[in-house]
């Protein structure tokens, strides 16, 4: 594991630190820092919006509606990466790595708005007239056949290839079973089997099955979590200065060692809290933008903006809290991790009940992540057989049916190899990190597609500046 854990730090080292930094502040610079300067109007676009007709949605084509996508996509990153991943941030890099964790989502708003228009503008029907997109597409046409790269099927094999990795080396699994089972006091392996006959009970009906449940489950998970925590917070109200005097010291100088905790640089503190970040609201994996490309929208910015939302949802709020509470309760220096961690900050907040309030709402965030992740693959197995429909059909076919089962494959692995959770995260980082330096580079090389959008939408439907009446807003209209 030595090796591993060398191999995960170096491809989490500067390089990558710096791409997802840079490529944030470059779009912002490039927007006019379009996530603080229209904060309000991205709120009022998404969140003003969740309770009635989305404007764009009317007569436009897609599979599922522009809050099923990002419920789905939450669904697909609240849980994992913000109760147990966050947790285990906290524990190897110390209260510090939570302020880096912030800055890696503030610039990852626009890089997630970046992804999710150009998934949704470069779209491709199949043969049923669905549509759907990712980074393999945009790869295809923007880089492929707009610039006439002919390397772009590299790139999208070693995206595709870092993705699917993660079909064998899942984490929610083994997460859930964890939470549940040391709560409930219920074997891991009896938590992981009814884990993934739900999951087979999910995903039987497909992309539109998985957003309507997502559209039921994350707004509710979502809510009663955020209120858990906050009344955690408010009845400690008088360790919350504290809380943020170690945040910021943490990040600064690092953080000795307390208790259980070892102690941790600031350079540990950063690499934990960009990893964790990207873990957590997945800006610049390029994965969520794959299930956001089939939404019903009139135009890809509109839909970028549920993309920006989903990062601020997903790290400023649910990260944030889950931090606040674990440092707040003085878990964070007790020597456990990941969802355990967690749990036990929850159980010194709110008492034993608590516990297995939040246990029951991992076991669901959980499930929202699993199959919001089978979205992906399918997704990504679309456009890898796109050419032969026949074939296409009987893998997904078979792909449905084998989805869920490396899942407790790596509960096996933890109970019986007796293989500790860190361990497991280091896998999770592995294969996150190289799709995502791979994305993020498409993603610069196309900006001046991405800025084109914005300021047709700026002018187009925000009354912002001139606007060319026959541009195109989606690829295949501009190639006709």
């Amino acid at each position: 594991m030595a090796f591993l854990e060398t191999l995960v730090g170096w491809l989490w080292g500067l390089p990558l630190i710096v791409t997802i930094l840079g490529t944030g502040l470059y779009f912002s610079v490039a927007t006019g820092f379009f996530q603080f300067t229209r904060f309000g109007y991205i709120w009022k676009e998404t969140f003003g919006k969740l309770f009635k007709k989305h404007e764009g949605e009317a007569g436009a084509e897609g599979i599922i509606s522009p809050f099923e996508a990002v419920s789905t996509a939450i669904g697909g990153s609240v849980g994992v990466g913000n109760i147990g991943g966050v947790a285990t941030a906290i524990a190897v890099g110390g209260p510090g790595a939570v302020l880096w964790m912030w800055v890696a989502a503030l610039v990852g708003m626009m890089i997630k708005m970046a992804e999710v228009t150009l998934a949704v503008y470069y779209r491709s029907k199949d043969e049923k007239g669905n549509p759907y997109g990712g980074p393999t597409y945009y790869m295809e046409k923007g880089l492929g056949i707009e610039k006439g790269f002919k390397g772009w099927p590299i790139m999208a094999f070693i995206f595709g290839g870092g993705i699917f990795s993660t079909f064998f080396l899942t984490m929610q699994n083994y997460t859930v079973s964890e939470a549940v089972g040391n709560t409930f006091g219920i074997p891991l392996l009896a938590v992981s089997i009814a884990y993934i006959l739900l999951v087979y009970i999910i995903i039987s009906g497909g992309i539109p099955s998985l957003g309507k449940w997502a559209g039921r489950l994350v707004p509710f998970m979502t809510t009663f979590y955020v209120i858990a925590g906050l009344f955690i917070i408010i009845t400690n109200i008088g360790a919350l200065p504290s809380a943020f005097g170690q945040i910021f010291t943490g990040a600064i100088s690092g953080t000795a060692a307390v208790g259980g905790f070892a102690g941790a640089a600031v350079a540990r503190a950063l690499q934990m809290g960009m990893a964790r970040s990207v873990y957590s609201n997945e800006a610049g994996w390029g994965t969520s933008p794959m299930i956001h490309s089939t939404a019903k929208t009139d135009h890809p910015v509109r839909q970028g903006l549920w993309g920006s939302f989903e990062v601020f949802i997903d790290t400023i709020i649910v990260c944030s809290i889950t931090a606040l509470v674990i440092i707040m309760t003085g878990a964070w220096s007790s020597g456990e991790a990941g969802a355990t961690l967690t749990l036990s900050a929850f159980e010194m907040g709110i008492g034993t009940f608590g516990r297995y309030i939040i246990a029951v709402s991992v076991f669901l965030f959980g499930l929202t992540t699993t199959t919001g992740w089978y979205a992906y693959y399918e997704i990504l197995l679309r456009h890898l057989f796109r050419k032969n429909p026949k074939t296409k059909d009987s893998i997904l076919n078979v792909y449905k049916w084998t989805y869920p089962i490396p899942g407790i494959a790596m509960v096996l692995l933890a109970v019986f190899g007796e293989v500790p959770g860190a361990t497991l995260w280091l896998f999770a980082d592995f294969t996150s990190a190289i799709p995502t330096f791979v994305n993020v580079i498409a993603i610069l090389i196309l900006s001046p597609t991405f800025i084109a959008l914005v300021k047709d939408y700026r002018g187009r439907h925000m009354g912002e500046g001139d606007f060319d009446k026959n541009f195109k807003v989606f690829y295949e209209e501009a190639k006709r």
